[in-house]
């Protein structure tokens, strides 16, 4: 055997070492978080076996909506197996069905101003956005928020399906840069 067929061995078990990590991975309900909404790092995907709640931090897709569709274009979603092409958000739930989430200069549920829940209305790039209307989230669907400045999360889109929820985010091994 030649120096390069045991080169092309070796890397060649590499990647499937690799591919089989990912995969292991994948299943069991990890995902590498790579957006500065919450921590970066390895997180866990935790089965939710009750209905969801205020102050739960889930794994959720966004819906293939306009809104979702205009975030992707502009570059605020990234590539993933949701619904539209996009990957899956890490949010903490701030209002369920029946609570009134009030945008202005920053957000009020039910009349409790959220922390670190200021409005902007440009983006990093100059652009405008739009905050959602103010108004009562609707059977079915959750509101969700990240204390990060530039997240762009319902305040912005509005309340999504509970149905999109994998489950709660869990971190394993993550760091605030």
């Amino acid at each position: 055997m030649t120096a390069q067929q045991r080169a092309t061995g070796i890397i060649l078990v590499i990647a499937l070492v690799a591919i089989l990590a990912i995969g292991t991975a994948l299943a069991g309900g990890y995902r590498v978080n790579l957006t500065p909404s919450e921590p970066l790092g390895l997180w866990r995907i935790v089965p939710l076996d009750r209905p969801v709640a205020v102050n739960d931090l889930v794994f959720i897709c966004p819906p293939a909506t306009a809104e979702m569709r205009a975030a992707r274009a502009r570059g605020y979603l990234r590539s993933g197996f949701c619904p539209g092409g996009v990957a899956p958000l890490i949010k903490t739930v701030i209002a369920v069905a029946g609570q009134n989430a009030e945008i202005g200069a920053s957000v009020s549920v039910d009349g409790r101003v959220v922390v670190s829940s200021s409005l902007t209305l440009r983006d990093g790039k100059g652009r405008p956005l739009s905050p959602f209307p103010s108004g009562i989230v609707p059977p079915g669907y959750v509101f969700l928020h990240s204390a990060f400045p530039g997240s762009y999360d319902s305040r912005y889109f509005g309340p999504v399906p509970i149905s999109g929820i994998f489950g709660l985010a869990q971190e394993v091994f993550t760091y605030v840069p």
